[in-house]
């Protein structure tokens, strides 16, 4: 199957156009059949072996997202006070989080004993399940952008709060909170750039020709 220039230029669209949504949600529910697209998106990721290692916990509930949401605040004071000074100030005036402003939370997590304890990709290099997910995570956020829907990943969280309030097994690795829902726009750049936290890197000076440190091409 052959991909069309205009199907080309708008996955390429969606790519760079692709936000971490923290403040634009709005209350519209996100109808069932568009959950369902984004995680049959997430479920045609590639995967190590084929182990398939995820699972997606879907919360619309209010109250369980503001259980969520005080993990998210116990984690969130102790990250602040690894930072000083204007640094710190900065960082506290950051909206980091949508949890109880998105209609739905998306929890994405791997199981690393799905398929045996030993998988075909996984022998040299364990931690592969885990990137198996990252990249079904990725394909849910590309398909939500696609549909207009955001999403934001809440990584300052402490994955056993994640696991207690959705009874998941230990054995399990919470590895995403997705904040999901429809928002009032989509910031042109990424939050943190235009706030000046940091720059996006130039791809140019990240690229390596044939061994690392030869930057000729």
């Amino acid at each position: 199957m052959m991909i069309s220039q205009s199907e080309k230029e708008a996955l390429y669209k969606v790519i760079h156009s692709r936000r971490d949504v923290r403040g634009q949600f709005v209350s519209d529910p996100v109808p069932d059949e568009a959950i369902g697209r984004l995680l049959e998106a997430a479920h045609h990721a590639p995967s190590v072996g084929f182990m398939q290692p995820w699972d997606f916990v879907v919360v619309r509930d209010e109250a369980t997202r503001k259980r969520v949401k005080e993990g998210f605040d116990i984690a969130n004071a102790e990250a602040a006070a690894m930072f000083s000074g204007e640094r710190r100030e900065r960082y506290c005036s950051f909206k980091l989080e949508g949890i109880v402003e998105a209609p739905l939370g998306i929890c994405v997590t791997c199981d690393r004993r799905r398929t045996g304890d030993v998988v075909v990709g996984r022998t040299a290099n364990p931690e592969m399940d885990l990137y198996s997910t990252v990249c079904a995570i990725q394909n849910l956020w590309l398909a939500a952008r696609a549909e207009n829907i955001g999403v934001g990943w809440v990584s300052i969280i402490h994955h056993d709060h994640i696991r207690e309030v959705l009874g998941i097994p230990c054995e399990i690795v919470p590895v995403a909170w997705l904040c999901v829902g429809y928002v009032s726009f989509f910031h042109e750049t990424p939050e943190l750039e235009q706030a000046g936290w940091l720059p996006r890197l130039d791809v140019r000076d990240l690229v390596h020709n044939e061994r690392w440190g030869e930057k000729s091409l």
